[in-house]
């Protein structure tokens, strides 16, 4: 593989988190070799500059020097180069973002995303790519494995074996960057789902079970290919999980993914059924497992190809992770891995977090995916007023699309016909999909009547009337009222302080002047604090005059607020104990046997 673009990543420092990362490119641009790394990274919609952990970077070819001009703040050109000469870079990269989107490194373990550590030469994006993965060579390190979906290099001097360091490979730099790696002391597990080698990683002290884990992410995962059809898109795939004591996140990638739990997240030895922390780790590997097909595969045509260097809209994220949504916590119930009541309380929830927040009557999830790189993924004290979510709106979009489909066709059509042929249409190496791609699909199942519907809600901030379409199928959506008058408000963080997060528009708290950041400390002349709040609001009734001393930075304020109706505290699913056979068929169509 001479042609190849080789990579060598070297685990310098672990205390200063510092890795060396080099490209030796055999056949650079004479007239000067442009390098970059990307500014954002797939599936992950904002900008994060990833040159700027970048520490040195230096060339030589032919054993001399070769200057580097800095072209912008991620891009490189080095001076011109004797033909026939291979320019050598290395790079020192900073790695310290616990995140799933960079990198991290130290004494425990090394994780990297490949957008993070490893320079694109332009001109080249289509070469081969070899990497060699080094060793740690101090102290703690003797006994580092390592795991990637990258396949090993083979017929290369050093080549790699299955989980050990050498030598791996991939077929051109966009295959080489959506390959993350673990390299540490961690926890393996296999499983084979749908004839596919699967592996689970764990990094991080655990004490999971990890034959319950394998067991139901077998069954989530066989669920997912044989909706889609066999065989499997990928020939191997690789859960790859952080576990802390308190996160949340994964990204998804071509044949693999990257998560961030809470370790209390994890099953454990004699654990009897699905409590709700593992039940969200399960949705979460299963929302990063449906990605392999709606968004790594199926794709909007705006990402086809990604440009790594800019923001690329699109006004589909909606259907990407709005769709994603509803079948992360759809795969647990189908497969059997959680029961029905379970999926409905899940169902519920989404529901109040989409309806609790005032932005969902200003923005369309069409405007939410096309401004997620500005304000879905940069949100501040006011995103609630603002800004919809087009995963959990989008989740509701396609709860209402589905119901709409199966009722109307008596079961005979649903949802995953429209995921069917969106994969077959629009599948890998089809171009992806255009802007209106998604409503002709939703033609071709539904009738225009339903597309035109679903164009109708997509663009525009109209509450879904759930509760009419959940009747065929023997289900009532009951809305739970809190018990205390509201005070249009959120609190930050769990600290004792009742600190504002958010104040909703129009609330009483808004109507009073209280701002996001004011910390309330006395009502009615006591002080209040997180824990005391709700039981003093608690023997007030909505139409109460109460007088509020808060503190806006180092300034005392004095406000009198009129206590509103007590909000919606949630929202529950019930099934129907007298459901006809019709609604039992439709509801058993839905939700599984």
């Amino acid at each position: 593989m001479t042609d190849s673009i080789e990579y060598r990543v070297d685990l310098h420092d672990p205390a200063a988190h510092r890795l060396r990362v080099s490209c030796r490119i055999p056949s650079p641009d004479p007239e000067g070799q442009t390098v970059s790394l990307p500014a954002w990274i797939p599936g992950s919609y904002m900008i994060r500059d990833f040159a700027r952990n970048l520490l040195a970077l230096g060339a030589r070819s032919g054993g001399r020097p070769v200057a580097m001009a800095r072209i912008d703040k991620h891009t490189w050109r080095a001076a011109p180069t004797r033909p026939g000469e291979a320019l050598e870079l290395e790079c020192e990269i900073y790695a310290w973002d616990l995140s799933v989107r960079a990198a991290h490194f130290d004494q425990t373990h090394c994780f990297l995303n490949g957008t993070s550590v490893f320079l694109k030469p332009h001109g080249h994006e289509d070469a081969p790519c070899l990497v060699e993965l080094v060793a740690p060579r101090w102290a703690g390190g003797e006994g580092w494995k390592v795991a990637t979906a990258m396949r090993e290099a083979r017929g290369v001097p050093g080549a790699a074996r299955r989980h050990g360091f050498g030598t791996y490979q991939a077929s051109n730099y966009d295959e080489l960057i959506d390959h993350p790696v673990e390299m540490g002391d961690f926890t393996l597990g296999r499983f084979k789902a749908a004839g596919v080698a699967h592996e689970v990683v764990i990094t991080g002290r655990h004490d999971c079970d990890m034959t319950r884990l394998t067991e139901d992410l077998t069954r989530i995962c066989e669920w997912q290919v044989d909706l889609f059809g066999r065989p499997a898109p990928m020939s191997r795939y690789v859960f790859l999980a952080t576990v802390v004591g308190d996160g949340y996140g994964g990204l998804e990638h071509r044949a693999s993914t990257a998560l961030l739990a809470s370790r209390k997240e994890l099953p454990f030895a004699g654990m009897s059924g699905c409590p709700e922390d593992y039940r969200r780790f399960l949705g979460l590997c299963s929302h990063e497992y449906f990605h392999s097909w709606n968004v790594k595969r199926i794709k909007p045509a705006a990402f086809t190809p990604y440009d790594l260097s800019r923001e690329c809209h699109t006004t589909l994220l909606w259907a990407f992770e709005g769709f994603t949504s509803y079948y992360d916590d759809l795969a647990l119930v189908r497969s059997g891995v959680i029961g029905r009541d379970d999926y409905l309380s899940l169902v519920g929830k989404t529901i109040a977090s989409v309806l609790r927040g005032p932005g969902r009557l200003r923005q369309s999830v069409a405007d939410s995916s096309f401004d997620a790189w500005t304000k879905y993924c940069r949100q501040d004290e006011n995103a609630p007023n603002a800004i919809v979510s087009y995963y959990t709106k989008g989740s509701l979009i396609a709860l209402a699309l589905d119901l709409q489909l199966r009722a109307g066709s008596e079961g005979a059509r649903s949802l995953d016909d429209v995921m069917r042929l969106l994969w077959t249409r629009h599948g890998e190496g089809s171009g992806g999909v255009p802007e209106t791609g998604v409503f002709a699909v939703v033609s071709e199942i539904g009738g225009t009547t339903l597309a035109r519907w679903l164009r109708k809600v997509v663009e525009g901030t109209d509450d879904l009337p759930l509760a009419r379409w959940l009747k065929p199928f023997g289900v009532e959506l009951v809305a739970e009222p809190a018990e205390a008058p509201s005070l249009g408000v959120a609190l930050a963080g769990s600290g004792r302080e009742a600190k504002l997060a958010n104040v909703f528009n129009d609330g009483p708290a808004h109507q009073a002047g209280l701002s996001a950041g004011d910390i309330l400390v006395a009502i009615d002349g006591l002080r209040v604090t997180r824990t005391t709040l709700d039981g003093m609001l608690a023997r007030k009734a909505a139409g109460d005059r109460i007088h509020v001393h808060a503190f806006r930075r180092d300034e005392l304020m004095s406000v009198d607020l009129v206590l509103g109706k007590p909000a919606t505290k949630g929202y529950r699913l019930e099934l129907k104990p007298r459901a006809t056979a019709a609604q039992l068929r439709l509801r058993q169509g839905w939700l599984g046997r």
